[in-house]
């Protein structure tokens, strides 16, 4: 069984710059694969690029760049060469499968936030010691650096990966366990049924309510969120006032993520078997959108319920197109 571990980081001012030099590297790398990609398809009579090709090529480009390619990794610049390549695999699968392609795009410095390392000991090295709350993770070129780790990691380590959320700087690992031992049989069966008024509701009629962590956050958000548009672009207050409505949207999803965790755990300690429908609970609360009337320019389908059986007025059709009742 492989399992998750993610523990913050406390580098050192040195350490977050190397860091930020670090993912901006690897990010360089990654539009400069892609870029390679586009090129080859367009001019080379459609002529695929693959990961192999690519990776062959590490060995010249660190040569070329030994100050900002050669310093790092030599397997986390394979990580992110394959992470580009899954990428285009993800969008071939969608064009076949007939869904929205959604070609894979180029990274901004400041939407690349993870690098990886495959293997413990190849430009990572977790120096874990049990039970101990200030450990240490060492990377290349970047030095020891303190891990606050809240929790004993089980297992041995075998991948590293550096994440960016914000200012704050994670550590995730995962690590390979043996087979967990059981919890202690309760005999109880349950459903579940994800909802949008209840968060759940189980086959014995108990509801767990929703949360509404979003609506307790939204008069702080609209706050951050009107300052924010009074910001002048590429200015420092707007960086700042940008950090702030990040911020407000991580702790909600923390909060969320708290409150699925803790609500899942009690399930799983209450209940020997679980059976749960399968929603998707976005498509039951997005609106559709709205669609022309065929008949008339600049007007459009209704929206809402279906008008009464005497009214006249129009409403959708499954086709797509509109009709009228009389």
């Amino acid at each position: 069984m492989i399992r998750a571990y993610k523990f913050l980081m406390r580098p050192t001012m040195g350490q977050t710059i190397a860091l930020g030099e670090m993912l901006r590297d690897h990010c360089s790398l990654y539009n400069g694969a892609l870029q390679e990609r586009r090129d080859a398809y367009r001019h080379g009579s459609k002529t695929t690029v693959r990961y192999g090709q690519q990776s062959a090529q590490l060995k010249d480009i660190r040569a070329f760049d030994p100050e900002r390619q050669g310093r790092w990794s030599f397997s986390s610049q394979q990580a992110t060469l394959r992470r580009l390549d899954k990428a285009f695999a993800a969008f071939f699968r969608r064009i076949k499968a007939g869904d929205k392609p959604g070609y894979p795009r180029f990274r901004g410095v400041g939407r690349f936030d993870t690098v990886d390392f495959p293997k413990d000991g190849d430009g990572c090295r977790w120096d874990s010691t049990p039970h101990d709350v200030v450990t240490r993770v060492r990377f290349q070129d970047v030095g020891h650096v303190k891990v606050h780790q809240h929790r004993p990691v089980v297992g041995k380590v075998k991948t590293v990966s550096v994440k960016r959320e914000g200012k704050r700087w994670y550590v995730i690992l995962t690590a390979e366990q043996s087979k967990p031992e059981p919890l202690p049989a309760t005999g109880s069966v349950v459903g579940i049924d994800m909802g949008i008024a209840n968060f759940l509701t189980d086959s014995g009629g108990e509801f767990v309510p929703n949360p509404r962590l979003g609506r307790k956050a939204a008069a702080k958000l609209e706050e951050a969120q009107q300052a924010l548009s009074r910001c002048k672009r590429g200015s420092k207050r707007r960086r700042k006032a940008v950090e702030k409505v990040a911020r407000l949207h991580r702790r909600v999803r923390r909060q969320r993520l708290d409150h699925a965790h803790k609500t899942a755990l009690d399930l799983v300690r209450e209940h020997d078997f679980i059976a749960h429908v399968d929603l998707k609970i976005r498509n039951m609360s997005k609106a559709p959108a709205p669609k022309p009337t065929p008949t008339s320019r600049g007007r459009l389908c209704p929206m809402g319920p279906s008008p009464r059986p005497d009214s006249t007025e129009a409403f959708p059709m499954p086709d797509g197109g509109c009709s009228s009742r009389s």
